[in-house]
């Protein structure tokens, strides 16, 4: 956010965030919330690159029950796999920390 607008809305009483504060999440829930964010973007990178989930497993070497497990954010897939897999798909360093940073900031 430009420090531009931030100024304004504090000015008016918002306060700036993170949805980990806004929802009073602990550093645990706040994982959480990573790992569906990665979660979400495997998804919408897959779907970017018009690759079916059985496609995108052959390419990983993987089922596709298992992608779907991963776009699902399942407890039984390690962020490791879901950043392992969005390097797969062409995802870049910058790419990652966009998608984990992006889709937790709230206003």
């Amino acid at each position: 956010m430009k420090q531009t607008k931030r100024k304004q809305l504090e000015t008016k009483g918002w306060k700036i965030g993170t949805a980990a504060d806004f929802l009073g999440l602990t550093p645990e829930e706040a994982f959480i919330e990573m790992k569906m964010s990665l979660s979400r973007s495997l998804k919408e990178m897959r779907q970017r690159k018009h690759l079916s989930q059985t496609a995108f497993a052959k390419l990983i070497k993987s089922s596709q029950s298992r992608v779907a497990k991963m776009e699902t954010g399942s407890a039984s897939v390690s962020i490791d796999l879901l950043i392992k897999s969005l390097l797969a798909l062409g995802a870049s360093q910058k790419d990652l920390a966009k998608a984990i940073r992006s889709k937790s900031k709230v206003a």
